[in-house]
C-alpha cells in the first residue's frame, strides 16, 4: 500500500511537470538550512531557504500565507548577477515546516522547485540534544566551457561535528522530479565534490543532490549500518559555454582573499569585513557573483585590467538567522569564471547575563555595572576593554567601567538604520601563559536610532565618486591622422606599442587566426604608418618600461578639415576613388574631468559592424592592444587617450564600424605616485588598492564611415583647399583629389598629389579659414616647376 502511494505521488509530480511550467523552468540553485525547534521536541523545524532564480527577479508575495510562521528577507542589497545570461537573483525566506517535509515552491513564473527534507527528530546519545542537520553553502550559478574539465567543491559544515556526505537525489524516493543524472557530471560523495568532464555540448544543466550527516566512525571500525541522521536538498545549475580561451585561463584568487572554508567568529553587533582579490590575465572581470546572508554589504568592486577587487562586510545585529552563515563568491568575465570559494560566519552563542547587569548609554559614554557573584571562575585582573588605556574597576560585589564613545577602542558600525557603538569586555592573557580557566567575553553595544544619529558621524565612509571627480562624462571620437582637437599630437605623432611580449602574454596564442598574424604584419622593431593623404615613416624607440615607441611624420593638414598636401615621390600615386577604404583612423577617448591628478584608464575596446555588437572583435584588452598594427599616440593630456588604427587589419570589412570601450578615471593616493599602467608586468593588487578609481563606464561610438564618400572637384589647375566644418566624433568623410604627373628629365619623375579631406560636422568649426603660408608656398613652388617644364623644354 505504501509503495503504491509513493508511486502515485511520483506519477502525479511527473504529470504536473509535463503539463506545467516546472519542466520548462527551474531554479539556478537552492539550499535549505534546517534548525530543529526545541519547543515541540523537533517535530517542526525552521527551514531557511536560499534560492537563485533567473532574471527578471520574481516577487516573493506568494511564499508566505496568512497565519504561517514565515518571514521573507527583503534586503536592500539584493544578490544579483548577469552571468550566465539573462542574469539571476537570490531570494531568501524562512518558514516553520514539519521535520519531514516535501512540496513544490514557485518563485513567480521563472522557477519551480521541488523540495524534500528528512530531518526527523533524533536525540544524540553524546549530548542528549536534538541532532542538527548539515549546512551546505549555496554557490553562485556555475559556468564551464566545452572540452574544459572542472571540479566544484561544495562547502559543508555540521554543528555537531558529524561527517557530511553528498549523493545524487533519487526520484524513486521522491527526492526530486524529472532529475536527470548527466553522464558528464561525476560526484565524489565523501568529499562532496562535483567533477565536470567537459564532454557536454553548450547548454544549461541542473544538478540535484542530497547532503547527509553521519556519526563519525573510526576507520578501523566494522560498523556497516551507520545510517544518515538527516537529509537536506542541494540544487545547482551548470551553464556550459563555447569559448576560445584556454582551459587554464580562469581567474585566480590572490592577495588577502580568505581561504576556502575559513570560519570567521562574530559577536553581537560586531562588524566582520574582508576583501577579495582576483587576477584574470585572459579577460577582465565584469562582476563579482556573491551569495550570502541578508544585509551583506558589498562595496568597491573594481575591475581594472587583469585585477579585480571587492570589499564585503556584515554586522551582526539582532536576528533569527542560523548560527552558521555561508558567503560564497566567484569572479565572472565574459566567458570565464573563477573557482567558487566560500567562507563561513559563525554567530557565537551568548549566555544569559547575571541579574543586575546594567549598561547605561549616555551622549558621550556608556557605563557598565556587572555583578561578579556568578563570575567565580573568571580572573578579574585579566578583564580588559578594547583599549587597555581605559581602566576596569571592581570590588567584592560589582565590576564597573566608564567607556568613552570616542575612545577606549569603541567602534562604530551601522545596523540597518541604527548607529551602534560597540566595545568588548574580555579576558586578556599574556601569550606565554597557558591557563585552564575559562575566558570571558562580553560584547557591549549602544544603539542610536537613525532619527537621533544626526551630524557627520552618522554616515562615515569614503567620499563619493561625484565628490572626488565631479560630474564626469566620456565620449569616443574619430579623426583622420593630423586632424581634430589633438592635431598637434597626431600630426607628427609619437607612437608606442601597447603589446606585451609573447612570453608574458598568453593571449597571443589565441591570435594565430587574426588578420595581423595571417598577413604577417607583426613587427617588433618598426611600424609603417600610412593614410590616404600621404605616407609616414615611424622610427622606433624604447622607453624605460620596455614598450616600443615610434615617431610618425604625419602629413601637414593645416589643422583644418580640408587641406591640400603636396609630396614628391619616385612613383606615380593613384587617387582615392569614391568608395575606397580609408587606411587609418585615430580613435580618441575623451573625458571631461579637469583634475590635474586624474588619469584616464582604457581597459578594453571592441569594434563591430552592427550597433548591437552582436559580433564584436577586440581592439584593446586589459589595456593592451590585440594587434601590432594598433599603436597609442602619446599626448600630454591625462584625460584623453588616442589610438591609431590600421583599418586594413581590423576585422570589420563593411563600410561602417562601431566601437565600444570600458574606461575608468584614477587618482593616485600619493602625490608622487602615478596610476598603474595596465599593460605592464609591474601592475599588481597594490596598485589597485593604492589608487582611487571611478566605476567602470561603458561608452559606445556612433557609426563611423570607413569609406571615401565624396569626390573632390575635378579641375585642370591645382585644387584649392575647402575649409568647411571641423571633424566630428562619429562620421569621417574624405574627398579624393586629382593627381598630375609630369616627367622633368629622363631620369627623374616628379609627382604632385593634391588631396582634400572633409568631414560631416554637427558642431561649430574651429578650423582656420585660410591655408597657412607654408602650404601656400608649397603650392606656388609646384606651379613654378610645372611652368618651367612647359616653357623651357
Amino acid at each position: 500500500m505504501v509503495n503504491t502511494l509513493r508511486l502515485s505521488l511520483l506519477l502525479q509530480g511527473l504529470t504536473l511537470c509535463v503539463l506545467g511550467p516546472a519542466c520548462g523552468a527551474s531554479s539556478l540553485g537552492l539550499t535549505v538550512h534546517v534548525v530543529p525547534l526545541d519547543s515541540n521536541g523537533g517535530q517542526t523545524v525552521r527551514a531557511h531557504f536560499s534560492a537563485i532564480a533567473p532574471s527578471p527577479c520574481p516577487s516573493l508575495s506568494g511564499l508566505c500565507a496568512t497565519g504561517e510562521d514565515c518571514l521573507v528577507h527583503n534586503t536592500q542589497l539584493p544578490f544579483i548577477g548577469t552571468k550566465p545570461a539573462p542574469g539571476w537573483c537570490v531570494r531568501q525566506w524562512q518558514k516553520t515546516v514539519p521535520s519531514d517535509y516535501n512540496g513544490t515552491i514557485s518563485l513567480g513564473d521563472n522557477a519551480d522547485m521541488y523540495v524534500k527534507l528528512e530531518t526527523g527528530p533524533k536525540i544524540r546519545a553524546n549530548s542528549g540534544k536534538l541532532n542538527q542537520p548539515p549546512y551546505v553553502a549555496l554557490l553562485p550559478p556555475l559556468r564551464a566551457r566545452v572540452n574544459c574539465p572542472h571540479h566544484y567543491y561544495l562547502s559543508t559544515k555540521d554543528l555537531d561535528g558529524d561527517k557530511v556526505r553528498c549523493r545524487f537525489a533519487r526520484s524513486n524516493q521522491l527526492e526530486c522530479v524529472n532529475c536527470t543524472q548527466h553522464s558528464f557530471i561525476e560526484l565524489d560523495e565523501e568529499k562532496c565534490q562535483l567533477v565536470f568532464t567537459g564532454e557536454a555540448p553548450a547548454g544549461q544543466y541542473f544538478i540535484y543532490l542530497m547532503a547527509e550527516d553521519f556519526i563519525p566512525i573510526p576507520k578501523i571500525s566494522h560498523v556497516t549500518d551507520n545510517k544518515a541522521l538527516s537529509s537536506v536538498p542541494v540544487h545547482l545549475s551548470l551553464t556550459v559555454e563555447e569559448s576560445n580561451t584556454l582551459c587554464s585561463d580562469e581567474p585566480i584568487a590572490a592577495g588577502e582573499t580568505p581561504k576556502e572554508d575559513s570560519t570567521l567568529f562574530i559577536l553581537p553587533y560586531q562588524e566582520e569585513k574582508f576583501r577579495i582579490h582576483y587576477t584574470s590575465q585572459a579577460e577582465s572581470a565584469v562582476e563579482a557573483a556573491v551569495v550570502g546572508p541578508p544585509e551583506l554589504y558589498r562595496v568597491g568592486f573594481k575591475a581594472v585590467g587583469p585585477l579585480a577587487m571587492m570589499s564585503m562586510a556584515w554586522v551582526r545585529s539582532e536576528n533569527n538567522l542560523t548560527r552558521l552563515l555561508p558567503i560564497c563568491f566567484a569572479i565572472n568575465t565574459k566567458s570565464l569564471q573563477s573557482e567558487p570559494r566560500c567562507v563561513w560566519l559563525y554567530q557565537r552563542e551568548m549566555r544569559t547575563l547575571p541579574a543586575g547587569t546594567e549598561l547605561k548609554c549616555e551622549n558621550t559614554e556608556m557605563t557598565l555595572i556587572l555583578p561578579i557573584s556568578t563570575l567565580t571562575e573568571i580572573n578579574l585582573d585579566e578583564l580588559q576593554l578594547n583599549s587597555p588605556t581605559c581602566p576596569v574597576f571592581y570590588n567584592s560585589t560589582h565590576l564597573t567601567a566608564t567607556i568613552s564613545l570616542s575612545g577606549c577602542g569603541t567602534k562604530t558600525v551601522h545596523s540597518g538604520s541604527e548607529l551602534v557603538y560597540t566595545n568588548t569586555l574580555k579576558s586578556v592573557r599574556p601569550y606565554a601563559m597557558v591557563s585552564r580557566q575559562p575566558s570571558f567575553v562580553l560584547p557591549l553595544a549602544c544603539r542610536i536610532p537613525a532619527v537621533q544619529a544626526k551630524g557627520p558621524q552618522y554616515k562615515i565612509g569614503m567620499p563619493t565618486e561625484k565628490e572626488t571627480f565631479g560630474e564626469i562624462s566620456f565620449s569616443i571620437e574619430f579623426y583622420l591622422p593630423g586632424e581634430g582637437p589633438l592635431a598637434r599630437f597626431t600630426k607628427v605623432a609619437t607612437l608606442r606599442s601597447r603589446r606585451l611580449p609573447p612570453v608574458s602574454n598568453p593571449r597571443l596564442r589565441r591570435e594565430a587566426g587574426s588578420p595581423s598574424a595571417r598577413n604577417g604584419t607583426s613587427n617588433n622593431n618598426s611600424t609603417t604608418s600610412s593614410n590616404n593623404n600621404a605616407t609616414s615613416t615611424n622610427r622606433p624607440n624604447t622607453d624605460s618600461t620596455g614598450i616600443s615607441s615610434y615617431t610618425s611624420s604625419a602629413p601637414s593638414s593645416a589643422n583644418s578639415p580640408a587641406s591640400t598636401i603636396s609630396t614628391t615621390a619616385a612613383t606615380t600615386t593613384t587617387t582615392s576613388a569614391i568608395g575606397s577604404r580609408i587606411n587609418q583612423l585615430d580613435l580618441h577617448v575623451f573625458s571631461n574631468c579637469s583634475l590635474d591628478r586624474a588619469e584616464m584608464i582604457v581597459s578594453s575596446c571592441v569594434e563591430s559592424e552592427t550597433e548591437d555588437f552582436a559580433v564584436s572583435y577586440p581592439i584593446l584588452d586589459q589595456g593592451c592592444t590585440t594587434s601590432e598594427s594598433t599603436l597609442e599616440v602619446i599626448t600630454s593630456q591625462t584625460n584623453t587617450k588616442v589610438y591609431r588604427l590600421d583599418l586594413s587589419s581590423v576585422e570589420t570589412q563593411g563600410s561602417t564600424m562601431y566601437v565600444r570601450c570600458i574606461v575608468n578615471l584614477c587618482i593616485a593616493t600619493m602625490p608622487s605616485d602615478q596610476c598603474p599602467d595596465l599593460c605592464s608586468r609591474s601592475f599588481s593588487e597594490r596598485a589597485l588598492v593604492g589608487s582611487v578609481y571611478t566605476s567602470a563606464y561603458t561608452i559606445t561610438s556612433k557609426a563611423v564611415s570607413l569609406l571615401v564618400t565624396t569626390a573632390a572637384p575635378v579641375t585642370k589647375a591645382v585644387t584649392i583647399p575647402v575649409t568647411t566644418a571641423a571633424a566630428t566624433t562619429t562620421t569621417i568623410t574624405t574627398t579624393a583629389a586629382t593627381t598630375t604627373t609630369t616627367a622633368t628629365t629622363t631620369t627623374t619623375a616628379t609627382t604632385t598629389t593634391t588631396v582634400a579631406a572633409t568631414a560631416q560636422a554637427t558642431t561649430t568649426s574651429h578650423a582656420p579659414e585660410k591655408a597657412p603660408a607654408m602650404a601656400l608656398g608649397m603650392i606656388l613652388t609646384t606651379i613654378c616647376i610645372f611652368i618651367q617644364n612647359v616653357f623651357l623644354h
